[in-house]
């Protein structure tokens, strides 16, 4: 389980190239004209860094636990969460003289919370982040952008089939009323983003209204509070007491409404084909 404080939304704000952050992620700043921000080249690690393979192994499950659901899993950005292998301070940052204290001491104005992780852990995520960085910096013209048109690769038919059938879709979203106006409000990678990890705000542009859980472990503890973030893997709330707290989903029980749970169960049973296919559905919806 682990165990971190919540001032509001976990994002890891590190030091970006201003021209990047000054509209955040898909902001244009000072980027080229026609050019996706994910596209520029992240800045030169200035003090080039290896660390062992068990080491960055370690690393990427404390990440995707702790701080994929706002950066990605490849560190590489999330919805809400930079990318972290274009932070200058990632690159200026020498085994963790940097990014560890960012970690342990948050950014409360920024929304990040402090992290109270053991010693071993916050190693493990700098190596993970600087192994996610050179992989980055080798990629020949840098990481390339979604276009809407790499997406155009499902049915429309096949997708409606899946939608009202074996998706079970059609049992929770109605296609009457606002969800038959979906694409209006989402389009492209942003419509994509919300039909596999969607959260949970009742109506279009409502704020989310988090349901209230009970968490189980195996050896019996209890822990309700408000459902923070659920995917395949991972759930996390927020307790009484204002904790964020976490575990893997298949060691713990849980209970109380979660209208997240279809999704993340779906997860692990769609096919490539099916996401496109319900994807391409979902863009009638007009």
């Amino acid at each position: 389980m682990y165990l971190t404080k919540t001032v509001s939304l976990c994002i890891l704000v590190v030091a970006i190239p201003t021209s990047y952050a000054q509209q955040g992620r898909g902001g244009r700043g000072g980027i080229p004209a026609g050019q996706s921000p994910a596209a520029v080249r992240p800045p030169a690690t200035k003090t080039p860094q290896s660390y062992p393979a068990g080491q960055i192994q370690a690393g990427e499950s404390r990440f995707a636990a702790q701080c994929g659901f706002c950066h990605g899993r490849d560190a590489q950005g999330g919805e809400s969460g930079p990318d972290l292998t274009h932070s200058t301070l990632v690159a200026e940052d020498t085994r963790g003289d940097k990014i560890g204290p960012t970690i342990r001491s948050g950014r409360p104005e920024k929304g990040m919370p402090a992290f109270n992780l053991p010693d071993g852990d916050v190693a493990a995520i700098v190596a993970f982040i600087h192994d996610a960085k050179t992989k980055a910096e080798a990629e020949s013209g840098g990481r390339r952008g979604v276009d809407v048109d790499d997406l155009q690769t499902g049915s429309i038919e096949a997708g409606k089939r899946y939608f009202n059938g074996s998706g079970g879709c059609a049992k929770c979203h109605s296609i009457a009323g606002s969800f038959a106006t979906i694409s209006t409000r989402f389009q492209g990678l942003a419509l994509l983003q919300r039909m596999l990890y969607p959260t949970s705000g009742r109506g279009p542009g409502a704020a989310p209204v988090p349901p209230t859980i009970t968490v189980t472990t195996a050896k019996g503890q209890q822990v309700t509070g408000k459902l923070a973030y659920r995917d395949e893997f991972t759930i996390t709330l927020i307790d009484s007491a204002g904790w964020n707290r976490s575990w893997p989903i298949g060691t713990v029980k849980i209970d109380g409404e979660d209208p997240l749970r279809a999704h993340a169960e779906l997860l692990g049973k769609y096919s490539d084909q099916d996401i496109h296919d319900v994807f391409a559905y979902l863009q009638t919806l007009k």
